[in-house]
């Protein structure tokens, strides 16, 4: 984080951070506050190597990160992740088709685990498939690799299924009020009728009428085989998004020892954070070198959800895959697919 953005964040989040000075002392600055917490989230430190850092009380860095990340939140979720409109989602299905050749597509969803201390008297609620304790980030991004939606808090022992099944954005989803756009024929495909806005999956998920996942199983036609290259393909931007999250954000590479609540609040501060600085680089010609990192014994903390729970689909989901399919391999084929398959 730059300089100019470190200010630009301090003057947003400055009025709800700032403390009263009293006659026995005086408080601890914004800005101060604020590094704390942006040194908490970007290093994954204990509360006392940061305390001995900044000369601080471990129980303060405790009280600071807590309000701090809240306040983060609080501040950027409305510019930075806004509940998307319909031309928001039709926004996004314009920059899936130009960048991942994906029609329809409003976004990539997926989940990971964040892993945590086992929370006290919590049984196997937090207890997950590769034998660790964590909460679950449900997120969909966009072709920008920007967080449109996140849902945080989900318990470890729960499939990407159903992490989606039990968040608002599922129950959205199901029920029809996400303000996606309607039905649309795509250009150039005029044989295959109206087709609906779609988010992208894997295999954990379930087929829905506005979610595609691949097709299950390895003995599949060539034109399966590519419908499946193609939709991981647009659904590789989620993968990376998680990429950069925990790169930027190295408390996702270690165990993180704080409450679920204090954890929940910290996860959703740095997707709006990432958000904040991803949007003042999108349109440079020019990145900044990413840095080789050096494998660590550790394992990183954002893992994959199991593949597990209900998948039945309708015949009209089932009916819709076919269809894109059908797109995919002729009015939507590219040059290069059949070099890759």
């Amino acid at each position: 984080m730059s300089k100019d953005a470190f200010d630009e964040l301090l003057g947003k989040v400055g009025p709800l951070i700032a403390k009263a000075d009293t006659r026995m002392r005086l408080s601890i600055g914004p800005a101060e506050r604020l590094a704390i917490c942006l040194r908490y989230l970007a290093t994954g430190d204990s509360y006392r190597t940061i305390a001995f850092s900044y000369r601080v009380g471990h129980a303060t860095v405790a009280v600071i990160v807590k309000e701090v990340a809240g306040a983060i939140w609080t501040t950027l979720v409305e510019e930075t992740m806004p509940v998307p409109q319909t031309e928001d989602w039709r926004t996004i299905a314009a920059g899936f088709q130009e960048r991942w050749n994906f029609p329809n597509c409003v976004g990539a969803i997926d989940g990971k685990h964040v892993v945590i201390q086992a929370p006290a008297n919590s049984g196997s609620l937090y207890f997950n498939y590769k034998s660790s304790h964590s909460l679950v980030l449900l997120a969909v991004v966009d072709a920008e690799y920007l967080f449109r939606v996140v849902d945080v808090g989900g318990f470890g022992r729960s499939s990407d299924g159903g992490s989606l099944r039990n968040s608002a954005f599922g129950e959205s989803l199901r029920d029809g009020s996400l303000q996606l756009p309607p039905d649309t024929v795509i250009p150039g495909a005029e044989r295959l009728g109206l087709l609906p806005h779609v988010f992208v999956g894997d295999e954990a998920f379930p087929l829905l009428d506005n979610l595609l996942r691949p097709f299950p199983g390895r003995q599949l036609t060539r034109e399966r085989r590519l419908f499946n290259y193609r939709l991981s393909r647009a659904r590789l931007v989620v993968e990376c998004a998680f990429g950069i999250l925990s790169s930027q954000w190295r408390m996702f590479r270690r165990v993180i020892t704080t409450s679920p609540e204090v954890t929940e609040l910290c996860v959703k501060a740095t997707c709006v954070l990432h958000n904040f600085l991803r949007r003042k680089t999108i349109g440079r010609s020019s990145r900044t070198p990413v840095v080789p990192v050096v494998a660590e014994k550790s394992a990183p903390t954002l893992r994959d959800p199991p593949m597990m729970g209900s998948n039945n689909a309708t015949r009209r989901s089932i009916q819709l895959r076919v269809t894109f399919c059908s797109y995919l391999n002729e009015e939507g084929v590219v040059s290069w697919q059949h070099k890759v398959v």
